[in-house]
């Protein structure tokens, strides 16, 4: 089993090496990995360089944002099981890919997913809040329910049939595509009950109330879109961010 790994990346130079290198360090070494640049001005280039590995695919030019950036590298893909390592993210351990190629063992399974871990965006051994998915079904998708988008990976064949990430969403696009996924596909989806990925706090759509007000109104147009639900599903799933700021373990 083959992994295609994209890392959409712009002006993170302090951060994208630790990315790079945990894909790198992974055990399970039949990966390509695909860094999609925005033709970065900071230093990025350099620390990509800097930390380069022979599964590694560069390409850095102008884009239309992270969404854009994806799914260029979705074009590119050539693994069997498509995945993220976002440029503020790292694996929590070197057999993260080794659990999830088990995972698609399985008969059936389309998907697989985990944990996530929100971590200080200075101090990453400080856990902010904890994201623990549980197993998925269609009636907790209707309640506002996704697994954590850097932690799911899925076969390729999903891709070519549903599509990828919808860039008319700027903040909300990865909602978007779960619930087509989730819901328009059969994913047999395996979860793995773990923490795969720890992500920096500071994420795009929580920096500031117009744009947490934007991403509800994303998120809701990504119910409607989809069939899925609408403002009370909305609700359920802003309000399931408090437990994960109290979750133990």
């Amino acid at each position: 089993m083959k992994f295609t790994i994209i890392t959409a990346v712009y002006n993170r130079a302090a951060t994208v090496g630790q990315a790079v290198t945990s894909v790198r360090t992974q055990t399970w070494q039949n990966i390509e990995h695909l860094i999609i640049d925005g033709a970065s001005t900071d230093g990025t280039l350099t620390a990509l360089e800097a930390a380069r590995h022979s599964h590694m695919r560069l390409i850095s030019e102008p884009d239309n944002g992270i969404y854009d950036a994806l799914n260029k590298g979705v074009a590119l893909a050539s693994g069997d099981v498509i995945g993220l390592m976002h440029s503020d993210d790292f694996f929590a351990n070197d057999q993260v890919l080794e659990k999830v190629a088990t995972a698609f063992e399985m008969s059936g399974v389309l998907a697989a997913y985990g944990d996530l871990d929100y971590v200080s965006a200075t101090d990453e051994d400080r856990i902010i809040r904890r994201w623990r998915s549980g197993a998925y079904s269609p009636k907790k998708l209707r309640r506002g329910w996704m697994p954590p988008h850097p932690a799911l990976f899925l076969k390729r064949e999903v891709f070519e049939r549903q599509g990828a990430y919808d860039t008319s969403f700027k903040i909300a696009a990865d909602y978007d595509a779960i619930l087509r996924w989730f819901s328009r596909e059969n994913l047999r989806p395996a979860y793995i009950p773990e923490v795969l990925v720890k992500m920096r706090l500071g994420g795009e759509s929580n920096h500031s109330l117009s744009k947490i007000l934007r991403k509800s109104g994303e998120d809701y147009r990504a119910l409607k879109t989809n069939g899925v639900g609408g403002a009370r599903a909305l609700a359920w799933k802003n309000l399931s961010k408090i437990v994960q700021f109290v979750a133990k373990g």
